[in-house]
Protein backbone atom coordinates (compact mmCIF):
# COMPACT_ATOMS: atom_id res chain seq x y z
CA UNK A 1 0.00 0.00 0.00
CA UNK A 2 1.15 3.54 -0.74
CA UNK A 3 0.04 6.74 0.92
CA UNK A 4 -2.55 8.30 -1.37
CA UNK A 5 -3.74 11.84 -1.93
CA UNK A 6 -4.91 13.85 1.07
CA UNK A 7 -8.64 14.03 0.35
CA UNK A 8 -9.77 16.18 3.27
CA UNK A 9 -9.26 17.37 6.82
CA UNK A 10 -12.27 16.70 9.03
CA UNK A 11 -13.21 19.55 11.34
CA UNK A 12 -15.80 18.90 14.03
CA UNK A 13 -18.06 21.85 14.75
CA UNK A 14 -21.02 22.54 17.01
CA UNK A 15 -22.55 24.61 14.16
CA UNK A 16 -21.99 24.03 10.48
CA UNK A 17 -23.72 27.33 9.70
CA UNK A 18 -21.24 29.31 11.87
CA UNK A 19 -18.34 27.35 10.38
CA UNK A 20 -19.54 28.09 6.85
CA UNK A 21 -19.58 31.80 7.70
CA UNK A 22 -16.04 31.52 9.09
CA UNK A 23 -14.62 29.74 6.04
CA UNK A 24 -16.44 32.16 3.68
CA UNK A 25 -15.88 35.46 5.50
CA UNK A 26 -12.54 34.94 7.27
CA UNK A 27 -10.76 32.30 5.19
CA UNK A 28 -12.08 33.47 1.80
CA UNK A 29 -13.49 30.13 0.68
CA UNK A 30 -15.28 30.50 -2.63
CA UNK A 31 -16.77 27.01 -3.05
CA UNK A 32 -18.79 25.71 -0.13
CA UNK A 33 -20.98 22.71 -0.87
CA UNK A 34 -24.53 22.35 0.42
CA UNK A 35 -24.67 20.74 3.90
CA UNK A 36 -26.37 17.36 4.12
CA UNK A 37 -27.27 14.84 6.81
CA UNK A 38 -25.45 11.52 6.92
CA UNK A 39 -27.60 9.62 9.45
CA UNK A 40 -25.63 6.36 9.07
CA UNK A 41 -22.58 8.20 10.44
CA UNK A 42 -24.55 10.34 12.92
CA UNK A 43 -23.36 13.63 11.43
CA UNK A 44 -24.31 16.58 9.26
CA UNK A 45 -21.58 17.23 6.67
CA UNK A 46 -20.48 20.16 4.55
CA UNK A 47 -17.46 20.25 2.23
CA UNK A 48 -15.42 23.41 1.73
CA UNK A 49 -13.24 23.23 -1.37
CA UNK A 50 -9.64 24.39 -1.25
CA UNK A 51 -7.30 24.57 -4.25
CA UNK A 52 -5.81 21.14 -3.52
CA UNK A 53 -8.17 19.37 -1.07
CA UNK A 54 -11.29 19.89 1.01
CA UNK A 55 -12.28 20.71 4.56
CA UNK A 56 -15.05 18.42 5.79
CA UNK A 57 -17.17 20.19 8.39
CA UNK A 58 -18.94 17.69 10.62
CA UNK A 59 -21.66 18.52 13.12
CA UNK A 60 -23.18 15.89 15.42
CA UNK A 61 -26.71 14.72 14.68
CA UNK A 62 -27.82 14.32 18.28
CA UNK A 63 -26.32 13.04 21.51
CA UNK A 64 -25.53 9.57 20.13
CA UNK A 65 -23.34 10.94 17.33
CA UNK A 66 -19.80 9.54 17.32
CA UNK A 67 -18.47 13.12 17.45
CA UNK A 68 -20.73 14.30 20.29
CA UNK A 69 -18.01 13.37 22.80
CA UNK A 70 -15.44 15.34 20.80
CA UNK A 71 -17.65 18.44 20.88
CA UNK A 72 -18.28 17.92 24.61
CA UNK A 73 -14.50 17.89 25.17
CA UNK A 74 -13.83 20.74 22.71
CA UNK A 75 -16.98 22.92 22.69
CA UNK A 76 -15.66 25.21 19.94
CA UNK A 77 -14.83 22.22 17.74
CA UNK A 78 -11.52 21.54 16.04
CA UNK A 79 -9.56 19.21 13.81
CA UNK A 80 -11.10 15.76 14.11
CA UNK A 81 -9.38 13.60 11.47
CA UNK A 82 -7.45 13.50 8.22
CA UNK A 83 -8.46 11.42 5.21
CA UNK A 84 -6.25 9.76 2.61
CA UNK A 85 -7.33 8.06 -0.59
CA UNK A 86 -6.41 4.52 -1.58
CA UNK A 87 -7.22 2.64 -4.81
CA UNK A 88 -8.52 -0.49 -3.04
CA UNK A 89 -10.20 -0.14 0.37
CA UNK A 90 -10.13 -3.86 1.17
CA UNK A 91 -6.42 -4.20 0.36
CA UNK A 92 -5.73 -1.12 2.51
CA UNK A 93 -7.71 -2.57 5.43
CA UNK A 94 -5.76 -5.83 5.23
CA UNK A 95 -2.49 -3.90 5.02
CA UNK A 96 -3.22 -1.80 8.12
CA UNK A 97 -4.40 -4.85 10.06
CA UNK A 98 -1.26 -6.70 8.95
CA UNK A 99 0.78 -3.88 10.46
CA UNK A 100 -1.10 -4.31 13.76
CA UNK A 101 -3.15 -1.11 13.40
CA UNK A 102 -6.64 -1.11 14.86
CA UNK A 103 -9.19 -0.59 12.11
CA UNK A 104 -12.40 0.81 13.58
CA UNK A 105 -15.19 -1.23 12.00
CA UNK A 106 -15.75 -2.58 8.55
CA UNK A 107 -15.59 -0.48 5.37
CA UNK A 108 -18.78 1.54 4.94
CA UNK A 109 -20.08 4.27 2.66
CA UNK A 110 -18.78 7.69 3.66
CA UNK A 111 -19.78 11.26 2.83
CA UNK A 112 -18.25 11.10 -0.66
CA UNK A 113 -20.34 8.05 -1.52
CA UNK A 114 -17.32 5.73 -1.51
CA UNK A 115 -16.07 3.13 0.96
CA UNK A 116 -14.19 4.32 4.05
CA UNK A 117 -12.82 3.11 7.36
CA UNK A 118 -11.01 4.75 10.26
CA UNK A 119 -7.74 3.73 11.91
CA UNK A 120 -7.32 4.28 15.66
CA UNK A 121 -5.26 7.39 16.48
CA UNK A 122 -3.01 5.44 18.86
CA UNK A 123 -1.77 3.48 15.85
CA UNK A 124 -1.43 6.55 13.61
CA UNK A 125 0.86 8.89 15.51
CA UNK A 126 -2.02 10.36 17.53
CA UNK A 127 -4.15 11.27 14.51
CA UNK A 128 -7.55 9.71 13.80
CA UNK A 129 -7.12 8.69 10.18
CA UNK A 130 -9.82 8.01 7.63
CA UNK A 131 -8.96 5.84 4.66
CA UNK A 132 -11.25 6.16 1.66
CA UNK A 133 -11.39 4.49 -1.70
CA UNK A 134 -10.61 7.03 -4.40
CA UNK A 135 -13.92 8.41 -5.70
CA UNK A 136 -14.84 7.61 -9.27
CA UNK A 137 -15.01 10.63 -11.62
CA UNK A 138 -18.29 12.48 -11.25
CA UNK A 139 -18.92 11.16 -7.69
CA UNK A 140 -18.28 13.79 -5.03
CA UNK A 141 -19.95 16.23 -2.70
Amino acid sequence: MKLGRLNHVGVATPSIEKSIAFYRDVMGAEVIREPFDLPAQGVKVCFVDTPNSQIELIEPLGESSPIAGFIAKYPEGGQHHICYEVPDIHAAKAWFEGKGARVLGEPRIGAHGTLIFFVHPRDMGGVLTEIMETPRPGVSH
